[in-house]
């Protein structure tokens, strides 16, 4: 038996320098900045929020009262202000601010000064219905302007906004309102979704049923009569039209000096215990954490349209959407849909109308690009980007070599970043100028992050699970109405130590390598293995698009393998290349990893951001009824997989 740690066994040599002119032309080109940061931490971090306006300077960095931080303390300043109003001294003020494609086809242009104004509009709207400081606003929307103009207003006049991505139920809805006891709730008529309507308003409508502390539903004008649906029922003395609230309000809304812990968001994230917890971000150090790591991670540029395909919904849309992206004054772009309508290649139609040169998105996407061929990427002129991301969970070495070679022609860095909603911002990155790259790992820690990797003791190990040893600007405050829940998640585990619940190698570079959560590390036979290296292992074979692998109990072993596998293009689940793969996997892990059961499968069942549920997987494979499945994007898929693996026994 070997000792209860966790085993990284899958090996990656390939190399990849920064491309010269990419590294000439760089917001970071000196390597010692890793040095300086962990010299002067505070000062470090300090340095960034020199460059942003303050109302009234802060009297101290950090104070430190573990496991509550605060960040800038005494200081005052407001986010709204910082992405809008800096910028329109600048030439700036008539750069676009946002970029909107909707899925039918249809765009928008909003400069800064437009933007501005909106915001104040909508703010002034949010004060004549009483909303101010420490109040909370839900909104539940489609990836619309409207969206970010509703989190700007409420971070303008001090109400935490409550985001609840739009392809939740009015049951998950009514949950999160619930929690937070929000006053208004912002919605919309409806959204697309791959042709389709989403009642948006229907749901909030039955939400709100069950939600006393909502005062005001508020409407944004979306789909209309036209879509065929007729002309959604408003409820008089409760609902109102966003055109009607802003109607006649001023153009000019003078942005709150709040207190740079003054809660700013709050976002919800799953539970184990089935109750989603409220993550609290603030102002001061959320600001300056997504600042920063923007600037330096994307590397923008004046002339960058940058492209982060995540929906609002989720902390990466809040982050790297709306609130980095124009604190650094860039052009962010939006899209409403789905990235396979009206076809496959929507992304890359996008990128080529927008001249897109900065583009980050999931995994989960990259391999679904991979399944549907080569041809369609190279239908379009791609040739603008210079920078790739990914985000969301590990990216496996074959994804990321496809995604280099065929999305970047080769020439692109590729930031492949760690961070969860509790983080606010990214921890672990290349910085693109002066990191050299890996396929599959996220490399170093951003300067000023203190990350580990720990054994079960707390001891600094190879491989075993990432730790953030000491405070960084963006982390949560805590989960909303529970500071007990929030010590018992994230500090009981390791006295001092932040746990994030991931798996991680470290080689000997110093170069981190993320293994997945540690609820799906398998143990096989006194080993501990992480489904990521196996997954990764059934990706690299040329004849599969992606993999997902959990144990299953057994008897002998404790956890059998099991992968559920998607192929590409016309290949054909035979027999023998459910062989030819458990040999695959064999000769690039070991014979320790050899999966025991192989299904294949046209899809793998996710949630709305794109992540495999796991979790329902190991339902099917251990014959129980099926967990929750309300976050399912297509529900239909999981009942199918459950039926076809029941006929494969």
């Amino acid at each position: 038996m070997v000792e209860n740690a966790l085993e990284a066994l899958l090996k990656e040599e390939r190399r990849f320098p920064p491309p010269k002119r990419f590294r000439e032309r760089a917001n970071v080109k000196d390597p010692s900045v890793y040095e300086q940061a962990a010299k002067d931490r505070l000062g470090f971090w300090e340095g960034f929020a020199r460059e942003l306006h303050w109302f009234k300077p802060w009297d101290e960095v950090l104070r430190w009262d573990l496991p509550f931080a605060q960040w800038f303390v005494g200081g005052r300043t407001n986010l709204a202000y910082n992405c809008l109003d800096r910028h329109l001294a600048t030439p700036r003020r008539d750069k676009a601010a946002i970029l909107w494609e909707g899925e039918p086809g249809e765009s928008r242009r909003l400069t800064y000064a437009e933007l501005t104004r909106e915001v104040c509009r909508f703010a002034n709207g949010l004060k004549s219905l009483g909303v101010g400081t420490g109040d909370r606003v839900t909104l539940y929307m489609p990836m619309v302007p409207e969206l970010a103009v509703a989190m700007l207003a409420c971070a303008r006049i001090g109400a935490a906004h409550s985001v609840v991505f739009g392809g939740f139920s009015a049951e998950a809805l009514r949950d999160r309102i619930l929690d937070s006891q929000s006053k208004v709730l912002v919605t919309a008529d409806g959204g697309w979704r791959r042709g389709a309507v989403v009642p948006l308003k229907s749901n909030a409508d039955q939400a709100v049923a069950e939600t006393p502390s909502i005062e005001k539903v508020i409407v944004c004008r979306r789909i209309g009569p036209s879509a065929g649906s007729g002309e959604v029922p408003m409820k008089p003395g409760r609902d109102l039209w966003w055109d009607d609230l802003v109607k006649g309000q001023p153009d000019r809304c003078e942005a709150e000096p709040l207190d740079s812990e003054q809660m700013l968001y709050l976002l919800y994230t799953s539970g184990t215990t089935g109750k989603p917890k409220g993550i609290i971000h603030t102002t001061g150090g959320y600001m300056v954490g997504c600042y920063a790591t923007t600037k330096w991670i994307f590397d923008l540029k004046e002339e960058d349209v940058y492209w982060c395909t995540a929906d609002i919904g989720w902390v990466t849309g809040h982050s790297y959407v709306v609130y980095g992206p124009l604190l650094d004054g860039a052009t962010t772009l939006m899209y409403e849909g789905a990235p396979n309508h009206p076809g496959n290649d929507r992304f890359w139609a996008i990128v080529e109308k927008y001249r897109v040169s900065v583009f980050y998105t999931a995994p989960t996407a990259i391999r679904a690009f991979m399944k549907w061929g080569e041809e369609l990427p190279r239908r379009h002129q791609l040739t603008s980007l210079r920078l790739l991301g990914s985000v969301g969970e590990p990216i496996n070495p074959e994804a990321w070599i496809w995604y280099h070679q065929v999305i970047g022609g080769g020439r692109c860095p590729i930031v492949d970043t760690w961070w969860q909603t509790e983080t606010g911002h990214v921890l672990i990155s290349p910085l693109p100028g002066i990191t050299p790259l890996k396929p599959g790992s996220a490399t170093r820690p951003f300067p000023g992050i203190e990350a580990d990797v720990v054994n079960e003791k707390g001891e600094s190990v190879d491989s075993g699970y990432l730790v953030i040893r000491s405070p960084w600007p963006g982390m949560l405050r805590g989960i909303y109405g529970d500071p007990q829940r929030y010590r018992q998640v994230y500090w009981s585990r390791y006295p001092n130590l932040y746990f994030t619940g991931d798996g991680c190698k470290r080689d000997a570079d110093g170069f981190f390598w993320l293994l997945g959560r540690v609820d799906d590390v398998l143990k096989v036979s006194g080993h501990r293995l992480s489904t990521m290296e196996i997954e990764s292992a059934l990706v690299d074979h040329p004849k599969v698009a992606e993999a997902a692998v959990i144990g299953k109990h057994d008897e002998i072993k404790e956890n059998a393998v099991v992968a559920f596998v998607t192929l590409k293009g016309s290949a054909e689940g035979t027999p023998a290349l459910r062989d030819e793969l458990k040999g695959h996997v064999v000769k690039k892990i070991g014979s320790i990893a050899r999966p025991d059961e192989i299904l294949f499968t046209a899809e793998l069942p996710k949630t709305r951001s794109g992540k495999i549920m796991r979790r329902l997987l190991r339902d099917i494979a251990e014959g129980r009824a099926l967990g929750d499945t309300t976050t399912l994007a297509e529900a239909a898929v999981v009942q199918s997989l459950k039926e076809r693996y029941e006929e494969s026994e």
